[in-house]
């Protein structure tokens, strides 16, 4: 037994047009969104580099790792007092 067709095709052509229309649009947007990040990427480009990394002597970093051992070694101390 031959299956009876769902879909007329004057239904399938519309709704063929309908989505087209809708894809049209969206192609709009997506076109506009590019411009736009296009503009931002350009200002972004002519903005001013960013501050150069700062630089530690050696002496400030030896200060911090004698000021965090210190830190550490108060830590312990508290929680084996806890732990006694």
């Amino acid at each position: 037994m031959p299956r009876k067709a769902r879909w007329n095709a004057t239904l399938l052509t519309a709704a063929l047009e309908g989505l087209e229309q809708q894809r049209r649009e969206i192609e709009k947007h997506i076109t506009e969104v590019r411009k736009m990040l296009g503009a931002r990427t350009a200002a972004r480009q002519t903005a001013p580099a960013a501050k150069p990394k700062r630089v530690l002597s050696a002496a400030g970093r030896r200060r911090i790792a004698e000021a965090q051992k210190r830190r550490w070694a108060l830590a312990k101390a508290k929680t084996s007092k806890k732990g006694a």
